[in-house]
Parts: structure tokens; sequence; C-alpha cells
């Protein structure tokens, strides 16, 4: 049992063999897939992708680098999209200082508005960092956001300091195909130390291919690879392991009470 928490297979790049990449993931092991949307466009298309595909459920929301686009009319129709039965977060959001595509101050503002919806329809939140780990915790604490349901650190790429605050927090940490890379030190330390119960899995599809498949479109079947590295990693049998973090994305996404429908 496997869970993919963040793909993004509604993208065009799938276009050609969606239905076969979902029935590969499934001969996998995956149990469950989260279909994350980035911008209003990907969050219609996650909802649709969810509401026709059994183990595939919906997060809602628009990427720091299209906060420039975040206005009233954006704000209404993520929270219209975000009380779709099939919707279980706010995500992906955040900050991500490397490429700018938006101001600082404009992804700040559409990152702690979506935290305010999250909180005003108790969703937990998938959170996107990069190049910006102080000024995201910062606005995370400020905004409150310990008191969601869950906050979901995806792609973690910081070091085992770095995850240590946000496990203090009671976040989770979601490892991605990076950590299966030579070049991998803080992630193996990441995944080798985070506490078991706030371990996820995912592929970031169709993005960060794990090895030994690097240089390919990534897919959510590939999530049983980033599985067996992280049990290898940690000394453990990887059912062990597939079982724990499925049951980890139950709680994350407050699944619990259709774990029937994902099984």
């Amino acid at each position: 049992m496997l869970v993919d928490s963040h793909v993004h297979i509604s993208m065009k790049d799938y276009d050609t063999d969606r239905e076969e990449v979902i029935r590969r993931a499934r001969a996998a092991g995956v149990r469950l897939m989260v279909e994350v949307g980035y911008d209003l466009e990907s969050s219609e298309r996650a909802v649709g992708l969810a509401r026709t595909n059994e183990g595939i459920v919906a997060a809602v929301g628009v990427h720091p680098h299209d906060a420039k686009t975040w206005n009233r009319e954006a704000s209404d129709r993520i929270e219209e999209l975000a009380k779709e039965d099939s919707v279980v977060a706010i995500g992906e959001i955040g900050l991500d200082y490397y490429r700018n595509l938006s101001s600082p101050q404009e992804q700040a503002a559409a990152f702690r508005a979506q935290i305010d919806l999250a909180a005003r329809l108790n969703l937990p939140v998938i959170i996107h960092e990069r190049d910006a780990f102080e000024d995201v915790l910062s606005i995370l604490v400020d905004a409150g956001a310990e008191r969601l349901p869950g906050v979901v650190m995806h792609c973690f790429s910081g070091d085992w300091r770095a995850a240590r605050r946000c496990l203090d927090r009671g976040f989770y940490i979601s490892i991605a195909g990076p950590v299966t890379y030579k070049n991998s030190k803080f992630q193996e330390q990441v995944a080798r130390l985070c506490p078991l119960d706030r371990l996820l899995t995912e592929t970031d599809s169709p993005y960060l291919t794990p090895s030994p498949f690097r240089g390919k479109r990534n897919e959510p079947s590939y999530v049983k690879d980033v599985t067996e590295h992280i049990a290898r990693i940690r000394s453990m049998p990887v059912e062990i392991l597939g079982k724990t973090v499925l049951e980890n994305a139950y709680k994350a996404f407050g699944l619990d009470e259709v774990k029937d429908q994902v099984r």
C-alpha cells in the first residue's frame, strides 16, 4: 500500500496516456493520489480528475509563481472549488524566491489569504517553499497555521535542522524523488530521522523523477521507488513503511472516513 501525496497528472504531459498512468500506479500499489492545483485552471482540472477517479483526491490553490493573479475573483473561485467533496486541501501555496515570477509582496499576500481560507474551511494546506524557508515558516506561524488540520511541507529539501523546526510545530514532511539522487545527503538524513507518524511520500509528477528513471517524465507509480529507498535508509520493511505513510496521508488530509474508498 502506497501513497503519492503530490501529483500533477491532469497536466497536458499526460493527455495521451493518463488512464494508463493511473492503471500503472494502481498496479504498483498506489492506493491514494493527491492531484494538486497551482492556478485556477489546474485546480479545476484537479477537481474534475478526482470526481471521476476512485482513489484520487484534489487540492486547490494558487502557486507562488502565479500569486500576481490572486484577486477577489480568484479567491472566490478557489473557495468555491474547495467546497467540493473531492477536495482535501488548499495547495500548493507558499513562497518561491528562486524564480520570483511574482513579487515577494504578491506571494506573501496570496499565501496569507489562502491560509486564512484553509482556516475558514477547516482544510489542511500543502506548502511550496524554495529559497524562502524563513519567510514561509514566519508566515505560517504568524497566520496560526498550527491550528489547521494539517500542514504538509511538499517536496522537502531542507536540512534536518529545518525539518525539526517544522516537526516541532506538528507539520508533515513529504519526501520526493530527489532522495534517490547521489547528492541527496540532506534529504536522506531527513528521511531517516523524521518521525514515522509525520512522514509522507510523493513524486511531484511530472517533475523530479527518481533514480533509475531520471531524465524521463515522472509518474505516480514511481513513488514505489521513493518508498523503497526510504525503507532502505531506515532499515525497515517497505510494506510497513508504505502502510504507515498511507495512514499518515489519511490523517493529514482528513480521509479517515473514506478509507474503504481509497483502499
